[in-house]
C-alpha cells in the first residue's frame, strides 16, 4: 500500500529566482534546482545591496530546498526526466520552468562574448556583489540604459561615490512607465545626487586597453564623443530563458508559451515568470511571477484556478545617500524618509479622446497625473507624494467603471490633496 506521500506528484520546478522559490513556498515536497550558488533572493532589492544599504542575507526570501549551483542541461519529455550538469537525473510528473530571463547585452564595438574587464550586467546577486567590489568613491562609471533598472543602477552608484554617467537611447528616462513631465522631474532628482543624464544618446562602442584581458576605458557615442569609463553598467533590458524549452520542442515565440493554467504546449510541463509568454505578453516583472506561481500552486493542488494576466504598478523608491545601511534582522523599511518616490501604472499616455487631469506641486516636488478612457481609469502617473496611490492602484487593478458622480479631480485628492 502506497503512502500519501508516495502517491504526491513529483513536481520539479527548473529555476530558484522568484516565480520559482514562491512556488516552493506553497507546494509541499517540491524539488527546485537553481544555477546561482546563492539561496533564493528577491531582485528588486539588488540596487539597495549594491548602495551598501542591505547585506545579501537581508534580501533572502523564505527558507527553500533547493538544489543549489546546479544547470539542468536537457529536458527528456518521453521519461519525464530532467538531466543536470552534475550528472544527475531527476524524474518528475510535472515539471515547472521558471528559468527567469538574461541580460540583453548591446551589440556594441569591443563587447564579445567576454566581457572586457570593468563591464558589468546588473541582473543577479553575483554581478550586484562584483560591481559592489569594483566601486570606489571618484571611479568613473556609465550606465547604459535609462529604463527602471538602469535609473536604480545610476542611483546606487552615486551613492557609493562614483561620478556616475547614464546614456539612455530615449527621449527620456523610463519611457515604458513615466510620461515627459514625470520622467523631467526624475532626471532632476538624479542629477541632484550627481548623476549626470544623457537622453537621446546612441552607444557605439566600447574602447578598451589591449591584451590578453581588456578593459574597458571609455563608452563611445554615436557622435564620436567618448565618455571616460573604468566601470561600465549593462542595463539595457532582458531576454526570456527558453533554450530548455525549445530544445525540448515546447512552443516558444518570445517567451514560453502557456495558457490560463500556466500548462505550455506539454501538458505535463508548466511555465510561471520571466521566462512565460502569456496571451502574448511576457511580462519580466516580479508581481506576475508572484501571480503565476501562486495560480500553479492551485492548479498543481487540483484546486480550480486560472492566471488572466497581470496589471503591474511599477514603484521604484530614491532615498538618500545619508540614509543608514540595513543588515540581517532590521525592518526593511517602506517610507521614503530624505528621498522620493515614484509609481506608474497602466497606460499613462493619453489617447484621442481620453480625460487627463494633472496635479503638480513644485514646492513639495510632486506630480500626479491620471488618464481615463471611457468609463475607467486607463492608467497614472505618481511622483514625490504617493499618498493616492493604493485608491488609484485598487481602482485601475479592479476594471471596474467609475461611478458617475466621481470627478476626475476626486481621483487625485481622495486622500485630501496636496
Amino acid at each position: 500500500m502506497r503512502t500519501q506521500t508516495e502517491n504526491a506528484a513529483r513536481v520539479v520546478v527548473i529555476g530558484a529566482g522568484m516565480a520559482g522559490a514562491r512556488l516552493a513556498a506553497r507546494v509541499p515536497g517540491v524539488t527546485v534546482i537553481g544555477e546561482e550558488a546563492h539561496a533564493p533572493y528577491n531582485r528588486v532589492l539588488l540596487a539597495e545591496v549594491l548602495a551598501g544599504r542591505y547585506e545579501p542575507d537581508v534580501i533572502a526570501l523564505p527558507p527553500a530546498e533547493v538544489r543549489r549551483g546546479v544547470r539542468v542541461v536537457r529536458i527528456d519529455r518521453a521519461e519525464r526526466q530532467v538531466l543536470c550538469d552534475d550528472g544527475g537525473v531527476i524524474g518528475y510528473d510535472r515539471l515547472v520552468l521558471a528559468t527567469g530571463s538574461n541580460p540583453v547585452l548591446p551589440p556594441l564595438r569591443g563587447l564579445g562574448h567576454m566581457l572586457p574587464d570593468g563591464v558589468h550586467p546588473f541582473r543577479t546577486l553575483d554581478d550586484c556583489l562584483a560591481l559592489r567590489a569594483a566601486v570606489r568613491p571618484g571611479v568613473r562609471a556609465v550606465v547604459i540604459g535609462g529604463g527602471l533598472l538602469g535609473v536604480s543602477a545610476a542611483r546606487a552608484l552615486a551613492e557609493c561615490g562614483a561620478q556616475v554617467v547614464l546614456a539612455q537611447q530615449g527621449e527620456h528616462l523610463m519611457e515604458r512607465q513615466l510620461d515627459a513631465e514625470a520622467a523631467g522631474m526624475l532626471r532632476r532628482h538624479l542629477e541632484a545626487l550627481g548623476v549626470e543624464v544623457h537622453t537621446e544618446c546612441r552607444v557605439r562602442g566600447l574602447r578598451c586597453t589591449d591584451g590578453d584581458t581588456p578593459a574597458v576605458r571609455a563608452v563611445e557615442l554615436a557622435d564620436g564623443y567618448e565618455l571616460e569609463a573604468e566601470i561600465t553598467v549593462l542595463a539595457c533590458g532582458v531576454r526570456p530563458r527558453t533554450g530548455l524549452a525549445q530544445a525540448a520542442g515546447l512552443d516558444v515565440r518570445k517567451g514560453v508559451v502557456v495558457d490560463d493554467e500556466l500548462r505550455t504546449s506539454d501538458p505535463y510541463v508548466h511555465a510561471v515568470g520571466d521566462c512565460a509568454e502569456h496571451d502574448g505578453t511576457v511580462y519580466g516583472l516580479a508581481g506576475a511571477a508572484i501571480e503565476q506561481a501562486d495560480v500553479l500552486a492551485e492548479v498543481l493542488a487540483g484546486r480550480p484556478a486560472r492566471y488572466g494576466g497581470t496589471r503591474a504598478l511599477t514603484r521604484l523608491t530614491l532615498r538618500s545617500p545619508a540614509a543608514a545601511p540595513v543588515t540581517a534582522g532590521a525592518a526593511v523599511a517602506s517610507g521614503t524618509s530624505g528621498g522620493l518616490d515614484l509609481a506608474a501604472f497602466g497606460d499613462s499616455r493619453p489617447m484621442p479622446g481620453d480625460d487627463v487631469i494633472r496635479l503638480a506641486d513644485a514646492t513639495r516636488n510632486a506630480y500626479r497625473t491620471v488618464v481615463v478612457r471611457g468609463d475607467r481609469l486607463a492608467g497614472g502617473v505618481l511622483f514625490g507624494d504617493l499618498a493616492a496611490v493604493g485608491t488609484l492602484a485598487r481602482t485601475w487593478q479592479d476594471d471596474d467603471p467609475l461611478p458617475a458622480d466621481m470627478s476626475l479631480l476626486h481621483l487625485l485628492t481622495n486622500d485630501g490633496g496636496f
